[in-house]
């Protein structure tokens, strides 16, 4: 492909490809394949019609005044991004797809979780959306012409190796698009618990379900009715559907999650 530097795929279905950079001088495809490479990764594979497409940011790319990087951001500022996967999701849901849509991996812990919830709150939309695209680590593995892709399916220096497993878990094949309110991690990342693989949905798009399934959070907690200071624990039993809101109540009262498990 001329200027596109792209090789072949290397294994784990169509998950694993090399990155999509785009070159100075590229031509009209090549430019194309990568615009459309973008609203793939950004938008979570998510169908668009023709009047969604950013003509003025692929203007601006086409004639070199935005790099892929800018052209990253203005699509997960855009509306769209914000219809698909902001105003329609929960919290957590929006930040564990922030991560996958534009570092390529899974959150690693509940501290990431909690930083961008902080992001977002103190400082707006616009600001928890450029702290992974300003990122030291976005920089480092994307750099200013590269497309965002899924670089956590294989294990990388300063990557913890379960990101490995809960990369997986997000990534639900080609057949599928990431629309959805429940968040896929919650109960992993919050307990600090291994994720089990689920293989990628494919033909029909079926997805995995956990919506029937009901979970036990364990969480220690601050007891000052005696006027005594000490940490108790606590179990409480929820449905799926639950999980997210749940966790998020105790930890905003104070609380820290000890272990999720699935109630079997």
């Amino acid at each position: 492909m001329g200027n596109l530097s792209r090789s072949a795929n290397l294994g784990l279905d169509s998950f694993e490809k090399e990155p999509l950079e785009l070159r100075p001088f590229s031509t009209e495809e090549e430019l194309q394949i990568t615009i459309n490479a973008v609203y793939k990764q950004v938008l979570g594979n998510e169908y668009i019609m023709e009047s969604d497409r950013l003509a003025s940011g692929e203007a601006l790319l086409r004639n070199g005044d935005l790099t892929v990087r800018g052209f990253v951001r203005l699509v997960a500022q855009s509306s769209l991004y914000q219809s698909l996967f902001f105003h329609s999701s929960p919290q957590y849901r929006f930040i564990e797809l922030n991560f996958k849509h534009l570092l390529g991996r899974a959150p690693q812990e509940q501290a990431e979780i909690s930083e961008h919830v902080h992001i977002y709150h103190e400082q707006g939309y616009e600001t928890e959306i450029n702290s992974y695209i300003d990122s030291e680590e976005y920089i480092n593995n994307f750099g200013e012409d590269i497309v965002p892709y899924p670089r956590t399916i294989r294990s990388q220096v300063g990557i913890k190796n379960e990101v490995f497993n809960r990369t997986f878990s997000l990534l639900r094949g080609p057949a599928t698009s990431d629309r959805g309110k429940n968040a896929k991690l919650i109960g992993s990342v919050a307990g600090n618990l291994a994720t089990k693989i689920v293989p990628p949905a494919i033909g029909n798009g079926a997805n995995y379900g956990n919506t029937g399934k009901r979970f036990r959070i364990m969480f220690s907690t601050t007891n000052c009715s005696a006027q005594l200071e000490k940490s108790s624990k606590q179990e409480s039993v929820v449905n799926y559907s639950q999980l997210s809101s749940r966790v998020q109540s105790i930890q905003k009262t104070g609380g820290k999650i000890l272990a999720v498990n699935e109630v079997l």
